[in-house]
């Protein structure tokens, strides 16, 4: 298993001064969340004063974090030093349930000399 350098993570279809050297694939990381009733109280109380509901914003920062952590650990299970033409995506998949998938295209990536 290769280690996915974050620099080299992007949503581009390069990574500008390396040249792609191999594709290996679509890579994905995919998570499924609910809320919680407590969370949910807390949320819809929030609504009342308006603004940001930060317990929905960490919910989802937490689930986006969570999906790209799976993604560049299926990279590395590849061979992949680097992701290119990443992306996100979400759906809600039940009443309070959400998908977030993160994926992109596995690639080696070696410098070009100048």
């Amino acid at each position: 298993m290769t280690t996915v350098n974050p620099q080299f993570i992007s949503t581009a279809n390069e990574i500008p001064g390396h040249r792609l050297t191999r594709n290996l694939g679509v890579v994905r990381g995919l998570v499924v969340r609910s809320r919680s009733v407590i969370g949910s109280i807390g949320a819809s109380l929030q609504t009342i004063f308006g603004g940001n509901i930060t317990l929905y914003t960490e919910l989802c920062e937490r689930a986006r974090e969570d999906a790209f952590n799976l993604m560049v650990e299926h990279a590395g299970q590849r061979g992949a030093n680097a992701i290119v033409a990443m992306r996100y995506d979400a759906n809600e998949v039940g009443p309070g349930i959400t998908e977030v998938l993160a994926y992109g295209t596995a690639v080696v990536v070696e410098t070009i000399p100048r």
